[in-house]
């Protein structure tokens, strides 16, 4: 796993009470070189990843691996789930954009994708 990826990952989340500004331009852009994967950084405002599976079962297994790590970071991503599909968004609504949060969360869910959750 990419060392930046795990730099990310190693972090952990900070509550939010609406206190942290958005980011802006230049630092989602550093951040979104340290995030591995098909993240993609949707207007400024969000990330959105989409995982693909092998059938129905394994993408219920990711969609609990998913939540289970949302509620330990005291996270809330919409999560889509479909045949054979999961689809990740994240955006911090307190912040009406991205804070570092979205992204530590992002590659936490990426972690568990790529270690086989």
């Amino acid at each position: 796993m990419p060392e930046e990826l795990e730099g990310l990952a190693a972090q952990e989340c900070k509550p939010c009470k609406g206190e942290v500004p958005a980011l802006e331009s230049r630092q989602l852009e550093a951040l979104m070189h340290k995030l591995v994967g098909d993240w993609r950084l949707v207007g400024e405002h969000h990330l959105e990843r989409e995982y693909g599976f092998e059938g129905f079962a394994p993408a219920v297994d990711f969609t609990s691996e998913v939540a289970r790590i949302a509620r330990t970071q005291g996270h809330h991503p919409d999560i889509l789930l479909t045949y054979g599909k999961v689809k990740v968004t994240v955006w911090t609504h307190k912040a009406g954009g991205l804070t570092l949060n979205d992204f530590i969360l992002a590659a936490k869910i990426e972690k568990a994708f790529q270690n086989g959750a």
